[in-house]
């Protein structure tokens, strides 16, 4: 099916003052919600609510005003019952570094603002408030130091008093000693049956329902696949029912295997399941309206888009695949010189045991490279060890191939997509398996004819950027590398990081003396190759000091090293300008330095110190 572009623009709901972002654990997500015609989002600037009526006057604050952004608000919810909204809660007012988070009710009754009531604390984090459509319930999830969501949670439910407090709380999955999952996306149906993604047993995120009055809890489908994915981000929405209507028993979700996104409808009274053909082969996120589902996701030849999507009448087909948003709208045209992407799977250091990575030829139907030339490669390391690679229409990733590079892109171990076995390979082994796994990928394609084994360069950003660090000190197979807020100093990252990710690394390292024997900072002389670093002075999860401690060692030692350091960035760079020169001097840097090659493109290069 070939996806339709629908030609309407899409149109700015509140003022051009306001920005829908949170920075609740600092990677956001979840911002907004809308109800008819009501809006409630975090707003960017000062972190607080404000209610907005589609049409209507400006948004007013429905959260006190704290000052300094302190309080910050994510995933909510509306409770029509009790006129209310209801949303996770980051507090920084008594710490900055240990907010206090919690499940808050905010009142939506016009008039003064109030406190925000308590409903649900005690616990390090939460998530996925979800009220029942009979208004008497709300299903959370919750975790504690020193886990994340993707290593073991909890999914609790709680019933509501007359005044709307939680009177009693039941335990659905996770609480379980003797079972070690971790329970995520609860939604509940329109007749109230709640559903929720979990990988008990399997190691597979599969679907499954609570059978209330037993408190059991049931498979719904089973599939050596994953139906969801890491909570690195509030918000998330891998699966939704069918038409909202009382006699729904039908649920669109998606699901990852093998590498690739899948779409499908599953008839959970009958069992069965019905795969809907769509050009999407990267899925984000699944919202479900009356007769038709929106899509948010991407392919080796569109860029990350919107989709609607119409079914037939039993509601097992697509009929109509239309493109209502794309990140990138006018990059199709060029579709001529798009690097299409192949899985491969390579051996690891590990015996008997594989990897799996995206492999892009380079390609430009303008210009031919010599047939006894094999071109440079560029190895991505992934950014996280719960990250997956997507195989989608990267526009950094065909920068690179439309200019004679080739480019592999890395799900080593511990990367989502393959179940829990695969993502708990780098349990005590951060450092050594991920790093292992970015070597042999490029060992492989070398050996394989496919790249030119002189010239084999990485690039990663913050936890990739530290595989990326770590390759370079500690192994000799890559030329040159550049490192994105990549993490050098492990102790400090541990010592200094946010709330959210601050006992991270104490499954993935272990032992103190693997802090200081893995961290790239801690071994500057064993550098033997050109690295340039990019840093954003605002960053809170890799202090700037980090990059510019690599920077003056390798510059001390002789090495060709440059450093670009960015006002008002954060971790993870959002300004266009800013993303466009790191790209532009990562290519200009490595070519001048590995690739033996003229850029094209009309670049004024920085100054490579002990080059320049």
């Amino acid at each position: 099916m070939e996806p339709v572009k629908v030609e309407d623009k899409p149109l700015d709901l509140i003022p051009a003052e306001f920005a829908a972002r949170t920075l609740a654990q600092e990677y956001g997500g979840g911002a907004f919600a809308v109800l008819e015609n009501m809006i409630i989002f975090s707003n960017y600037k000062d972190q607080r609510l404000y209610k907005q009526i589609i049409g209507g006057h400006s948004p007013v604050p429905i959260s006190p005003d704290y000052s300094e952004s302190v309080v910050r608000y994510a995933d909510g919810v509306f409770d029509p019952h009790f006129n209310r909204y209801l949303t996770v809660m980051e507090d920084h007012r008594k710490s900055s570094l240990n907010p206090i988070t919690s499940i808050v009710a905010i009142n939506l009754n016009d008039g003064n603002i109030q406190e925000p009531k308590e409903l649900v604390s005690g616990n390090d984090f939460y998530a996925f408030p979800r009220v029942d459509p009979n208004k008497t319930r709300m299903a959370w999830v919750e975790w504690s130091h020193p886990n994340m969501p993707w290593d073991k949670a909890e999914l609790w439910v709680g019933y509501f008093s007359e005044n709307g407090d939680l009177c009693k709380r039941v335990c659905v999955a996770g609480g379980d000693p003797m079972l070690v999952e971790s329970p995520t996306e609860p939604k509940w149906s329109s007749n109230g049956e709640l559903f929720f993604i979990t990988d008990r047993k399997s190691g597979f995120w599969n679907i499954y329902k609570w059978i209330e009055h037993k408190n059991e809890v049931v498979p719904v489908y089973s599939l050596n696949a994953e139906f969801s994915r890491a909570l690195w981000v509030f918000g998330i929405s891998s699966y939704d029912f069918v038409g909202k209507d009382g006699d729904n028993q039908k649920i669109v979700c998606s699901y990852r295997q093998n590498g690739r996104s899948y779409l499908g409808i599953l008839d959970y009274v009958q069992g069965s399941f019905s795969p809907l053909d769509i050009p999407f082969t990267d899925i984000s996120n699944i919202v479900s309206a009356s007769c038709c589902l929106y899509v948010e996701g991407a392919s080796g030849r569109q860029p990350l888009s919107v989709a609607k999507v119409i079914l037939d009448e039993k509601q097992s087909k697509a009929i109509e695949f239309l493109i209502i948003w794309s990140s990138s709208p006018d990059i199709t045209k060029y579709e001529p010189y798009f690097s299409l992407p192949e899985l491969i799977e390579f051996p690891t250091e590990n015996p008997g045991q594989n990897a799996y990575a995206y492999f892009y030829p380079p390609k430009n139907e303008s210009y031919q490279a010599p047939p006894d030339e094999k071109p440079p490669l560029l190895v991505k390391s992934h950014g996280g060890p719960t990250s997956e690679t997507r195989g989608v229409l990267d526009l950094n990733i065909q920068y690179w191939t439309s200019r004679g590079w080739a480019f592999v892109d890395v799900n080593y171990g511990g990367s989502t997509g393959y179940g829990r076995e695969y993502r708990e390979r780098l349990l005590g082994q951060w450092g050594i398996v991920d790093v292992n796994d970015c070597c042999s990928s490029a060992k492989f394609l070398a050996e394989s004819g496919k790249v030119d084994a002189q010239r084999l360069c990485i690039t990663g950003r913050s936890a990739g950027g530290y595989t990326t660090l770590a390759c370079l000190a500690f192994r000799d197979t890559f030329k040159a590398g550049a490192s994105l807020y990549g993490v050098a100093d492990l102790s400090a990252l541990k010592a200094e990081t946010h709330k959210f990710e601050s006992h991270y690394i104490d499954n993935l390292v272990g032992s103190e003396n693997a802090y200081y024997e893995r961290a790239p900072i801690n071994f500057v002389d064993k550098f033997t190759c050109p690295v340039i670093l990019f840093q954003g002075l605002e960053d809170k999860v890799v202090p700037p000091d980090q990059a510019r401690k690599i920077y003056k060692a390798l510059k001390e030692k002789g090495l060709p090293v440059a450093l670009v350091e960015y006002e008002g960035e954060q971790h993870g760079f959002r300004k266009a300008e800013n993303i466009k020169f790191t790209l532009e001097q990562q290519m200009m840097f490595l070519a001048r330095l590995v690739g033996h090659f003229e850029v094209a493109d009309a670049i004024s290069p920085i100054k490579i110190d002990n080059f320049d």
